[in-house]
């Protein structure tokens, strides 16, 4: 057993410890890529399938948007970076890792729009205008809003454009679970892409970290985190559609579909609220969301949902460290399965993913901001002989 094996069951016994004597804690897992060539080897895929690294020395890598130039922009937490990785001659493969912008407060979100790239730290929106045209020396970003919170717990954003042309930005709960007085937490909100008519769209989310909008019906879903200290498998993490505005969720009196919560949910049941369209796994960490609407994967993948499951850390047993698929049938979720894992062995991480992304020519990118890399998943329909 190597030095990063033997630290991590430290850590997670001395959790199961403590969490049988009722103490409460937190782990933080070992920070720091993979030394030397990652182990792909140990990621297990359906037949056909084929997982190569896309871009390596992308410190911590998290939320993704692809350029329609194919140049691939990450955003990070802790390293305050943003990075742009131009792909020039199409060859499947990062040419190199562009550090356009530093210094930046969690700026886990990106998105693009008419050739800018919108960037989201925790209490403000900034946008860099023509920003492919300039990767070597960025222009000074616009800031578009700075109309959201300042507390740093949940508060790092995913953000996306949606078929309406807003921008949506979720705000995090400032917890584990609470009820703050300021209505902006606990939310997605959505804006006009130079930040007017900011808005409310659903409520009742603890942290979201992933959506997408369903390429047929154009209804927003979106990955949920379920709180902690329920035990170790409940409440589940949380899959949701948000066809409307104004819907409500749930967090923080309801979990899942029937976990009344012990500390908020008194007087309240669950069926006042939007239940999830599907229940994950407790305490999986579901981040990064898509709808695969790509052309290279065979054609039962079309419109299925792939998640990134960050893992988690908090839990006796790891579990998570994935990437998941949700297969629907007229709309309505009729699986829940692995599509890729291997970056748990044991009780050793190596890994976490964070996002997905369908590419231009249909392989699927997955962020990593634990080995500080990003993936490309390929189909060749070529399997090896038994």
């Amino acid at each position: 057993m190597n030095l990063m094996s033997r630290r991590t069951v430290i850590i997670l016994a001395a959790v199961a410890v403590l969490v049988l004597l009722g103490i409460v804690v937190a782990v933080v897992l070992p920070q720091g890529g993979t030394a030397g060539p990652l182990p792909l080897d140990t990621i297990t895929l359906p037949a056909g399938f084929a997982i190569d690294v896309y871009a390596g020395n992308v410190t911590g890598a998290r939320s993704m948007a692809l350029s329609p130039n194919g140049t691939l922009f990450v955003g990070s937490r802790g390293a305050g970076n943003v990075y742009a990785i131009p792909d020039r001659d199409g060859d499947g493969r990062g040419d190199e890792v562009i550090v356009i912008a530093s210094g930046l407060n969690s700026p886990n979100g990106v998105a693009l729009r008419n050739g800018s790239l919108y960037v989201a730290e925790i209490s403000r929106i900034l946008r860099y205008d023509d920003i492919e045209a300039n990767l070597e020396s960025p222009p000074e970003p616009v800031v578009v809003s700075d109309a959201f919170p300042g507390e740093a717990s949940h508060g790092w954003k995913f953000i996306a454009f949606g078929p309406d042309g807003k921008l949506y930005v979720p705000v995090g709960a400032p917890c584990n679970v609470c009820n703050p007085d300021d209505e902006r937490f606990s939310t997605i909100h959505r804006m006009n892409p130079d930040g007017t008519e900011l808005e409310i769209y659903a409520r009742g989310i603890r942290n979201t970290v992933g959506f997408d909008w369903h390429p047929e019906t154009g209804e927003l879903w979106f990955t949920d985190n379920g709180r902690d200290w329920l035990g170790d498998d409940v409440p589940p993490d949380e899959l949701n559609r948000a066809p409307e505005a104004g819907m409500h969720f749930g967090f923080p009196y309801c979990h899942g579909r029937s976990i009344v919560d012990p500390e908020f949910g008194a007087g309240r049941s669950c069926a006042e609220f939007t239940p999830p369209e599907q229940e994950l796994g407790p305490h999986v960490a579901a981040l990064g969301m898509r709808f695969y609407d790509g052309g290279q994967f065979p054609e039962e993948y079309a419109n299925r949902i792939f998640i990134a499951e960050h893992g988690s850390w908090n839990r006796i047993e790891p579990i998570g460290y994935r990437v998941m698929t949700v297969t629907l049938e007229n709309g309505t979720p009729v699986s829940y399965e692995p599509f890729a894992e291997g970056w748990l062995q044991g009780r050793d991480v190596w890994g976490r993913p964070v996002d997905v992304e369908v590419a231009g020519d249909g392989s699927l990118l997955v962020s990593d901001d634990r080995a500080n890399a990003v993936y490309r998943i390929t189909y060749t329909g070529v399997t090896s002989p038994s």
